[in-house]
């Protein structure tokens, strides 16, 4: 009976944690699917350099962000440099474009798939990042949380 409760708890959090494969499957730029056209700074998913436009830190998203963020994503990733599970967030807004990172933190298993960055750094962390179903709003705001965390005004 225990072995079967225990189980059953490290498959729920599995599921929870695996996210939705048809939503990710969803926001897969279909241009880009076979890889010939993959761009790196963009990388895959439906945010162009256009449609993600910075301008000042928004104060407001960046402190929702920071609620999404100790829910989602602090089990895994640090504010600093130091990798935890994941690498550390620090510098990731001007290491990457915009458009990159919120493609990534919503489709990161095609991402995964055809970045060669992303690829590397498996490698080192040995753990693919789970699709946390995240909504277009949630994901502007962890960017912008992001930025404030590399210091944007």
């Amino acid at each position: 009976m225990r072995k079967t409760i225990i189980l059953f708890t490290v498959m729920a959090i599995i599921y929870a944690c695996g996210g939705d494969k048809k939503k990710a499957a969803d926001f897969t730029d279909k241009t880009t699917k076979s890889g010939a056209d993959y761009d790196p700074k963009r990388g895959l998913g439906k945010y162009t350099t256009e449609s993600v436009k910075l301008g000042a830190l928004d104060a407001a998203m960046a402190e929702n962000g920071s609620k999404v963020q100790a829910v989602k994503c602090s089990s895994c990733h640090k504010l600093t440099e130091e990798k935890l599970v994941g690498p550390g967030w620090k510098g990731v807004t001007t290491r990457r474009e915009a458009a990159w990172i919120m493609n990534f933190i919503t489709n990161p298993d095609p991402m995964i798939d055809k970045d060669p960055v992303v690829q590397a750094q498996l490698e080192l962390c040995l753990v693919r990042m789970p699709n946390q179903s995240l909504t277009d709003e949630d994901a502007r705001n962890i960017l912008e949380f992001m930025r404030k965390n590399d210091g944007a005004k």
